[in-house]
């Protein structure tokens, strides 16, 4: 599906941290690029998810410096000044403006869009037709353009979406954006679901270069300044090693999008999952019929309702336990109890450092 629109641009945010996948994550291999599902990492089905939308010399790949050569290990054909690496961790909204700043060098006027690397979605053609009509949406430069999923459950755990009128009711839903709300208590979150108008925040993001550079110009001079030093300098760089560390660690929800005069929202076509732990990686997992979630090979007696995750091609038998997360790696085992998964980046900050 070509997106019809003239010099379209993604940047993939692909930094963070390896906490919560411990023992296969690591600080220098976060989930994005982890092999969960199949033999391709998150990373690369997400660059693979824009294939026929946007060329690939039109994407960038944002990292940062511990997780720069696996990276590009993952991703050897794709261009290599595309993968740029933060000198420092800067929060979204540095990265973002960043990102902003390597499109503006190329094109002033382009259109824009940020995508988190670390989701699992399977429905290509249902992505790309989201994608187009949010690119439609922020076309005119009068507003900022966010994706929205339509939630399963009073999830508390993700941020929301508020929508307002119904600006646009073509195959893909787009509505005004009232506010967007923090993550929910769970009583909350049960308001959120029953009123019916909110979605949860993926963390996409479309825009026009001038639009979204005039609204940070508004609302956040600092990352404005940082875009113009970037869109005008001959040398991207050293310019970016300079300045980026000075930078104020901000969201991109606080630093823009909650402060916008105008912010649209596209309700997702697809399938989605941001895949927040290892209870949402069984889900798409083995099951058999005891419940046991498992993506190799497993024997159990009087065992249930477990997870089981190998990398290393051992059997694992379990015998009368329930309710476990089972992780075995190289160099290291996880034990944890289900209801305890996301308590993980805790026990990772104890851990010796050549085990983080």
């Amino acid at each position: 599906m070509s997106s019809n629109l003239p010099s379209t641009y993604a940047v993939i945010l692909a930094g963070g941290s390896g906490q919560r996948f411990w023992p296969l994550s690591r600080d220098a291999r976060p989930k994005q690029l982890l092999r969960l599902f199949d033999d391709k990492t998150l990373l690369e089905h997400t660059v693979e998810r824009l294939e026929g939308f946007i060329p690939r010399e039109n994407i960038l790949v944002l990292t940062n410096r511990q997780q720069l050569d696996a990276v590009r290990e993952v991703l050897p054909d794709f261009p290599a000044e595309n993968i740029v690496a933060e000198p420092e961790k800067r929060d979204t909204a540095p990265a973002i403006a960043l990102g902003i700043g390597w499109v503006a060098a190329r094109d002033p006027e382009a259109m824009m869009m940020v995508l988190p690397s670390d989701h699992l979605i399977n429905d290509h053609a249902g992505f790309q037709r989201t994608l187009l009509a949010a690119c439609q949406a922020a076309r005119d430069g009068t507003a900022l353009v966010t994706i929205g999923i339509k939630p399963s459950w009073a999830c508390p755990s993700y941020g929301y979406i508020e929508r307002g009128a119904l600006v646009g009711s073509g195959e893909v839903p787009v509505y005004e954006v009232s506010r967007f709300r923090e993550k929910p208590d769970a009583e909350l979150a049960e308001q959120f679901l029953a009123q019916g108008n909110f979605s949860w925040n993926a963390g996409m993001f479309f825009w026009s270069v001038p639009a979204v550079r005039r609204n940070l110009a508004a609302h956040c001079p600092e990352l404005a300044g940082f875009i113009d030093a970037l869109a005008e300098t001959s040398d991207f760089a050293p310019a970016i090693k300079a300045r980026f560390p000075l930078l104020t660690k901000l969201s991109i929800d606080y630093a823009l999008m909650e402060k916008a005069p105008r912010v649209l929202n596209v309700e997702a076509t697809f399938d989605w999952d941001d895949v927040g732990n290892w209870t949402s990686v069984g889900e798409h997992l083995m099951k058999d019929a005891a419940g046991n979630q498992h993506n190799c090979a497993l024997s159990h007696h009087e065992a249930g309702n477990n997870l089981v995750f190998g990398e290393t091609g051992q059997h694992i038998a379990l015998l009368g336990v329930s309710d476990l997360i089972v992780i075995a790696t190289k160099d290291a085992l996880l034990v944890a109890h289900r209801s305890e998964a996301e308590k993980l980046k805790k026990l990772v900050d104890g851990l010796p450092k050549e085990l983080r």
